[in-house]
């Protein structure tokens, strides 16, 4: 039986394994951030007034720093911030605490046991930190409509959440909940199986030590990209002046889009989405897995 010490030191863990996985989410996502804001533009891409628009990654990029200079492509970036102070912790540390809640031995616990554990805590977090994605998209898309001579809907994040809150409610802050959960699911799914499972393969079969050791998992975003796409259009939907699609639900968006745009519209960003998801992954496992060294806590 745990004594009241074992508890003390469980908790002083947790709370440090927490304030680790916050920092290097920072880091991870300050690195990458110019290519999911290149993202958000191609996404949104069909639903603009403007027809000029490019629709090259490539392109998009050239023209945030050509318009708004090289910080536009970090506009929404304190918001993305805010998200992962809650979304990180939860679905890293919830997956570690459900993983060994159902096997003390991680070793004999199954990978599609692992899936189902990553996929759980992915969409926990994702219901928690969903207002501040909100927040992060809107703002992305603002350096869009000040580019095209529009007035900006949000001064900063905590004037984007108040503004949301006083014309959309409190459940506002929870549009495109849905498509995002699913995302989420099915991303964390991937990710955190995955890459507990590689890890004990390479340690097991001694092919390497228990160092530093990142996994990128491409597939997950050929899952995920098509409800990430309707999960920011719906997100970016209220409050805009510059669309002429509008959208009743998820599923009503998801009919719209492929309707107008056809199929390959659901994987429009794929190509950002995917060069993001393997660098932030790899920024922040290997942060992660060294910062947890120097702490001197056990390995994920």
């Amino acid at each position: 039986m745990k004594s009241s010490l074992d508890y003390e030191q469980g908790y002083k863990r947790t709370y440090a394994k927490i304030l680790l996985t916050s920092l290097s989410a920072m880091v991870a996502e300050t690195t990458t951030f110019p290519i999911d804001i290149t993202k958000t533009r191609l996404q949104l891409h069909g639903e603009s007034l403007s027809s000029t628009y490019p629709t090259n990654a490539f392109r998009v990029a050239s023209a945030i720093v050509r318009e708004q200079g090289p910080l536009g492509l970090y506009k929404g970036l304190s918001p993305a911030i805010i998200r992962h102070l809650f979304y990180t912790p939860i679905r890293i540390v919830g997956y570690e605490h459900l993983r060994n809640f159902v096997s003390a031995d991680n070793g004999s616990l199954s990978l599609p046991a692992k899936a189902v554990a990553g996929g759980a805590s992915g969409v926990v977090a994702q219901v928690v930190a969903s207002p501040a994605d909100l927040v992060k998209v809107r703002m992305q898309v603002d350096g869009r409509m000040a580019s095209q001579g529009l007035q900006p809907r949000y001064s900063g994040p905590f004037d984007a959440f108040n503004k949301i809150i006083r014309a959309e409610g409190l459940q506002g802050l929870w549009k495109g909940v849905f498509p995002n959960v699913q995302r989420s699911f099915l991303v964390n799914m991937g990710e955190l199986a995955c890459y507990d499972q590689a890890k004990n393969f390479v340690i097991q079969n001694k092919i390497s030590e228990d160092n530093v050791f990142a996994h990128t998992l491409a597939s997950a975003t050929v899952l995920s990209c098509p409800a990430d796409v309707v999960k920011t259009r719906m997100m970016n939907q209220a409050g805009s002046r510059e669309r002429k699609i509008m959208y009743s639900s998820s599923y009503d968006c998801l009919v719209k889009t492929v309707r107008i745009e056809g199929l390959r519209a659901l994987w429009k960003g794929f190509f950002p989405t995917w060069a993001r998801l393997g660098p932030w992954q790899f920024v922040f496992w290997v942060s992660y897995e060294q910062f947890r060294q120097i702490a001197g806590l056990s390995s994920f």
